[in-house]
């Protein structure tokens, strides 16, 4: 059944109900609840249909007729790996002797920020991977330098899948020059090939461009607007960093406390295995797909991202218990962090099967092809870069994956480029790439989003009301920069019209800021 507009009421209704009563789970549940009976609205016994249908869901998410469904089921193994590892460097003194030792060398609360974000910028591999490492690494950090879990997890985000898009040697840059190579074959465009075509796209992804230099403005001009300036100003006048009265964080764990005087090597050892280690799997098991017959670019296309993450967490978890029998800690205390390690991840993990599932029921309804079906060839060819960028991020925004609304949306961009003008095909293209980023760092459902919240300890709702006024910031710079280039063709123009007018916005909001009473935070 062609549910047509009303395809969008679920994600919009979570969307809504989140801003409302501030309860992600809650919120979700209605708009999973709400698009299951419309799918089968018109059966005998729908509700007991869209019970059933929910159910199968979820269970499909891990197991499916071939077998275990690897992807979600390692995701989830590596989360608790994750929070097992945090709980060990914590038991063993590593994150407090890390944040003693980064007190001596940053002294700032921007120097502080300004390693979290290069950071983000430097590890570029996968956005996931991303997300949780520079969380965890970055937060003994943050909390020493009184900085909110929520400015962290903007930090985070807007630095993980923004320089993943941009970067050939990428999980993500390599779906894409994928992708992008058989959009020029199907048109017959031979001027250049796949990998060239995304290096020039690059600088036209002015959104993930724009977020990378905002966040470093950000820091150094302290821009804190709307709700991020509400949990900076508690941060630094009560030193807490976050909204306790939210309930259980991501990632937090208040459990697990030091049980011997350890050194930074206990914080560096674990995490630096497990990024080496990663790595070693991301290309080991890409080769493994290719039967070592590929250059680097086809190795990163068929690597196995999860299962990289999963056996380069267990090799880095080894290590961690390792240094903590080193560091004599007794073994009734190394079960008991392991213990509050998995149970802090459980936040995250049920907000992940909760966006999973409504990212199902959006996809049966056809949320993503109604959107798609929206785009009209019929429009002055100079305004199509701005037209895909807000469908591409309306996309992404309501179905909660850029890498969907990349699949969708850029076949679509290739053919209209092909009926109206070919030399608008890199154009669109980065346009459509550029607004699924900015969709998925607008939306709750999105699991980068949800990740980096994880990744911070950060609760997910202040994540999303807090990076929300500088996502549409930099969205309406982007939107700006991609009028000038579909109008000039020019990308040196759509940049330079850019970074005039987030100069213009950032500078407004630092005459804002000044005048506030509490300016010197």
């Amino acid at each position: 059944m062609d549910h047509g507009i009303l395809s969008l009421l679920p994600p919009v209704l979570a969307l809504i109900l989140v801003l409302i009563t501030k309860r992600v789970l809650l919120s979700l549940g209605v708009g999973i609840i709400v698009g299951a009976l419309m799918v089968h609205q018109t059966e005998d016994m729908f509700v007991n249909a869209a019970i059933t249908d929910i159910l199968s869901t979820v269970i499909n998410i891990f197991i499916t007729e071939d077998g275990v469904n690897t992807w979600e089921f390692y995701i989830i193994l590596f989360l608790f790996l994750l929070g097992m590892i945090a709980a060990l460097i914590t038991i063993t003194g590593g994150g407090r002797a890390f944040g003693e030792w980064a007190l001596t060398k940053v002294k700032t609360r921007t120097g502080a920020q300004f390693v979290a974000a290069f950071l983000g910028v430097i590890i570029f591999i996968d956005d996931y991977f991303n997300s949780l490492t520079v969380g965890n690494v970055s937060r003994p950090l943050t909390d020493r330098h009184k900085i909110s879990r929520a400015k962290l997890a903007y930090v985070v985000d807007s630095t993980a899948a923004p320089m993943c898009v941009i970067s050939p040697i990428s999980s993500w840059g390599a779906y894409i020059i994928t992708i992008i190579g058989g959009i020029l074959t199907t048109h017959g465009v031979m001027e250049y090939g796949s990998l060239q075509a995304f290096l020039m796209i690059a600088p036209m992804n002015f959104y993930a461009v724009f977020a990378v230099i905002a966040v470093f403005a950000v820091a150094y001009w302290k821009l804190d607007i709307g709700p991020m300036r509400a949990h900076e100003l508690r941060a630094v006048d009560t030193g807490e960093l976050l909204d306790r009265s939210r309930g259980a964080v991501p990632g937090e764990n208040e459990e697990a406390v030091p049980q011997a005087e350890g050194k930074v090597v206990d914080l560096l050892i674990p995490i630096l295995t497990l990024i080496i280690a990663t790595v070693f799997f991301m290309v080991l098991t890409g080769i493994q797909a290719v039967e070592g017959n590929a250059d680097l670019l086809a190795i990163f296309e068929n690597t196995d991202v999860a299962a990289a993450l999963l056996y380069g967490g267990l090799v880095s978890f080894a290590v961690a218990v390792i240094l903590a029998f080193v560091r004599k800690v007794e073994v009734k205390f190394i079960g008991l962090g392991l213990w509050s390690g998995i149970k802090s991840m459980l936040p995250a993990v049920y907000i992940l099967i909760f966006a999973w599932t409504i990212i199902e029921v959006i996809d049966a309804l056809g949320t993503g092809e109604y959107l798609a079906s929206q785009v009209d060839t019929f429009i002055p060819v100079a305004l199509l870069p701005a037209l895909l960028f807000l469908v591409a991020g309306f996309m992404a925004f309501s179905t909660g994956t850029s890498w969907g609304t990349f699949a969708i949306m850029l076949p679509i961009a290739g053919d209209i480029a092909a009926a109206t003008d070919i030399a608008m095909m890199l154009p669109v293209l980065a346009a459509v790439l550029a607004g699924s980023i900015f969709g998925d760092h607008c939306s709750p459902i999105s699991d980068t989003t949800i990740l980096s919240s994880a990744g911070a300890g950060s609760h997910h709702i202040d994540h999303v009301l807090t990076q929300l006024p500088y996502a549409m910031m930099i969205g309406f710079t982007a939107t700006v920069s991609f009028l000038i280039l579909g109008l000039t063709g020019s990308t040196l123009l759509g940049l330079a019209a850019g970074i005039v007018t987030l100069a213009a916005v950032l500078f407004c909001i630092r005459l804002y800021t000044q005048k506030q009473p509490e300016a010197a935070l």
